[in-house]
């Protein structure tokens, strides 16, 4: 240990973020972990998504982008680890990230509960609560940078007409060469296609002369025969060619359990009689994430069905609908691994009911 690193307070510091993209803010973080600890642990949340304008790059480009921008004398000490999100359970959020830092400091050799940590982060918003979710971890608050948030630079950049307003001096040297490297792909055409269609929606879907977003009502219906899961693929955005569960809005004259049945129907061609289905509902439940919807406050409801099989006739017979790419039924084994090609939280959902089988 050197006489620099000796004088540092702590042993490491943890930064929590999205990272989409990385800007001055993250890595002015970065930095004061830098000057805080030994060793700097990155988190970079929202890890297995399938691309969407919210969460428009993978782990690995973003990654890159943090190394990026870091001095070459400091690559050595800076980690980076990726955990997946837990829209419904922070409890089992806050132990991914314990236990992915604990295995990362007892590498070092290190016992993680002798170890001095410190989580350095800034309080913007009511987004930040989870900095106080880790009272084991010294808070080292930091000063909020001005400068271009995450969320101002998706929205001009993946705006074709607006990109240019995006400079790159507004970004981090590394960042903004893998923005302008991001264009050429089909990719990027595809992100400014979902943004495109998500602004015209929101300004269709809106209430005449009212400041108040509308809140939309949808459900979802989780089947399952014989170990393997029904999900359809989307035709059209958001999350085109996403994996989903069958379902959609509600109707103005229909309760929730018909809506649930009918877009299930529609959607799948299920050949189960609707009596039948009724019969084989298990459990419901509200899914209520205030983020769950790119397209806007969307509170869905879930509905738990788990039909008898026949093993003379195999598996329920579906078809895809006319909205939908593609329709099947898929074993809980391999639905469990296709959390970075499920459609914004349905795999949490289909996970509530499965019992917490899903990994994170």
């Amino acid at each position: 240990m050197n006489s620099q690193s000796s004088t540092r307070k702590f042993q490491y510091a943890i930064v929590i973020g999205r990272f989409q993209p990385v800007h001055f803010g993250h890595q002015r973080l970065i930095e004061e972990g830098l000057r805080a600890a030994e060793r700097v642990i990155v988190v970079v949340g929202s890890d297995r998504k399938p691309r969407s304008f919210k969460n428009p790059f993978t782990f690995d480009e973003r990654e890159r982008m943090v190394r990026a921008s870091l001095r070459s004398t400091e690559q050595m000490r800076v980690s980076v680890i990726g955990v997946g999100d837990s829209p419904y359970n922070d409890q089992l959020w806050i132990a991914s990230i314990q236990s992915a830092v604990d295995r990362l400091i007892l590498q070092d050799g290190v016992p993680p509960a002798r170890a001095k940590i410190a989580l350095v982060g800034h309080l913007k918003d009511a987004s930040s609560y989870y900095l106080r979710l880790f009272p084991s971890w010294e808070f080292v608050a930091h000063q909020v940078v001005e400068s271009i948030n995450a969320t101002d630079v998706r929205a001009l950049y993946f705006d074709p007409e607006m990109r240019g307003q995006l400079s790159p001096a507004d970004l981090p040297d590394g960042t903004a060469a893998f923005l302008d490297r991001f264009t050429a792909s089909d990719d990027y055409a595809a992100l400014c296609d979902e943004r495109a269609f998500l602004a015209d929606y929101k300004a269709k879907y809106c209430y005449a002369g009212s400041d108040f977003p509308p809140i939309y009502t949808t459900v979802d219906a989780v089947v399952v025969e014989a170990g393997h899961i029904l999900l359809v693929q989307r035709k059209f955005h958001p999350g085109k060619g996403t994996w989903a569960l069958p379902g959609g809005f509600v109707g103005q004259h229909e309760r929730l359990q018909e809506a649930a049945v009918r877009e299930l129907k529609e959607e799948t061609r299920l050949k189960v009689p609707v009596p039948v289905l009724n019969g084989s509902l298990k459990a419901s439940h509200v899914f209520d994430a205030p983020d769950r919807s790119q397209r806007g406050r969307t509170i869905t409801h879930g509905f738990f069905f788990e039909l008898a099989h026949n093993q003379w006739t195999g598996l329920s017979d579906v078809r895809a609908d006319d909205d939908a790419a593609d329709v099947r039924w898929v074993p809980i084994a391999e639905f469990l691994d296709m959390q970075e090609r499920m459609y914004e939280d349905h795999y949490f959902i289909a996970n509530h009911f499965l019992g917490g089988l899903g990994k994170n």
